[in-house]
């Protein structure tokens, strides 16, 4: 057998999250014959292990809410957050393109009524999905048009007739792709090998994303000289526990709702209202690799239960939320000199009230929006929490098309490319719910450009 003489498809989709899923059903809805791969035994990778938040704009929730936002301001936040490193013509097309995303998420009903402002947005842009319903829908109607799904099934290499793309290798054999492969086979969160090459300074950060997630398919387009884009970016997010597992969310940005940050000698290091990827090295760089949310009674009623990021109940529950009835004995509680974190308190909580800048910078709860309160009103409560690597978000350079680009900026024949396999979206850092959108909107994309290219 060559290696042409596989089993024969139209199109392969390579990894079973988000982008995949995207591709899949759309390139079913073409009426192309297609397979997803998938290494692991379930679909969803770092897409189901996520909070759910897509970054959206002009949507029915902002008008409802009198959120005044629009597509021009969209694009000049995300520009303004990645550094100007972010590639514009990917950020246009990520903005001109959402309603696809709009789309699929009415078709699956998985709209919920949180919407709030987070890292890189000026405006309330995060939209809270019901991911699991999200992608639980996706893979039902890619099912119902016709496309085979092949969990536990890994590729290890891209087939090529010349210069195209033409189909997978895995341990099982060659899957022939007559039109071409669409790589959605995640970042390299969970590889220490990728990591130290890209970012040794990110490489301390607790390992999370999808745990698939090992760059398999970032090396196998390295491998025919595949462009790379923002992978020295790649930073850790803050704001997870040091024992939160796999199974559940657990990340709080208690910050953006008015604590501030100290390390374990309780000082503030940072400026608190900060994306949570610069927030990330920051703490990266302090004792211990960690930090403490401190905050008081005013700030833990902005909880909301059930919301990923400001669930305070959830962590509770699990023992990862420490109170005290004052600072000083909440200090004691969490190792930290009683009398320094009370110091610390007391100065952010003078420049709060205005009888001194800020040190730091802070003017705001996030990106410089929302009034600051003080850590004033007791109980008091801490929540210690580590820099994790939750996903990667440099990879592939591709064109807008998504087709993947080599180093000299040619385009490789049959592969397309989505998700967080790709960088160039981001830039520098990470505006909250931009992952998820772009693997929505990039994986339709991606169908559409091996369907009708």
């Amino acid at each position: 057998m060559t290696e042409r003489e596989g089993r024969e498809f139209d199109a392969i989709v390579v990894g079973g999250g988000l982008a995949g899923l995207a591709a899949t059903r759309r390139l079913a809805a073409h009426g192309r014959r297609v397979a997803l791969v998938e290494k692991r035994d379930r679909l969803g990778g770092s897409s189901a292990m996520s909070g759910g938040w897509f970054a959206l704009s002009g949507t029915t929730l902002q008008r409802r809410a009198g959120v005044e936002d629009s597509d021009d301001l969209f694009l000049a936040d995300m520009s303004e957050t990645g550094g100007g490193y972010a590639d514009e013509a990917l950020l246009e097309a990520l903005v001109h393109r959402q309603a696809n995303a709009v789309a699929a998420i009415d078709r699956a009903g998985a709209w919920t009524d949180e919407l709030k402002v987070s890292a890189g947005m000026t405006v309330a842009r995060a939209h809270l999905i019901r991911i699991g319903d999200l992608l639980a829908h996706l893979e039902n109607e890619a099912v119902a048009a016709g496309a085979m799904i092949l969990p536990a099934h890994a590729a290890d290499g891209l087939v090529t007739d010349g210069s195209r793309v033409v189909g997978i290798r895995s341990e099982r054999g060659v899957l022939v792709a007559n039109s071409g492969v669409v790589l959605a086979s995640g970042g390299f969160s969970r590889s220490r090998e990728l990591l130290e090459l890209f970012v040794p300074d990110q490489a301390d950060a607790m390992p999370y994303g999808g745990v698939g997630n090992t760059g398999d398919g970032l090396r196998m387009a390295w491998m025919l000289g595949a462009g790379l884009a923002d992978v020295g970016h790649v930073a850790g997010t803050y704001g997870q526990h040091a024992e939160t597992n796999d199974e559940e969310h657990e990340l709080l940005t208690a910050n953006y709702l008015g604590a501030i940050l100290v390390n374990l000698r309780g000082e503030r290091f940072a400026d608190e209202s900060e994306s949570y990827k610069d927030l990330g090295s920051a703490v990266l760089s302090q004792p211990g690799r960690m930090a403490f949310q401190i905050f008081d009674s005013v700030v833990r009623a902005r909880s909301k239960p059930g919301v990923p990021l400001s669930d305070m109940e959830r962590l509770e529950e699990l023992g990862h939320l420490v109170s005290a009835p004052t600072i000083p004995a909440l200090g004691r509680e969490l190792g930290i000199p009683p009398e320094r974190l009370e110091r610390t308190v007391a100065q952010y909580n003078g420049s709060v009230s205005g009888r001194h800048d800020d040190p730091l910078g802070r003017t705001g709860l996030v990106n410089g929006v929302g009034a600051l309160v003080p850590v004033a009103t007791g109980p008091f409560y801490a929540y210690p929490a580590v820099t994790a690597m939750t996903s990667t978000f440099g990879g592939l350079s591709v064109a807008v098309d998504t087709s993947v680009k080599r180093v000299d900026g040619s385009r490789i024949d049959g592969l397309c490319a989505a998700g967080e396999v790709v960088g160039g979206f981001h830039g520098a850092s990470y505006m909250t719910g931009t992952a998820l959108t772009k693997a929505l909107v990039f994986g339709i994309e991606a169908a559409d450009a091996i369907a009708l290219g």
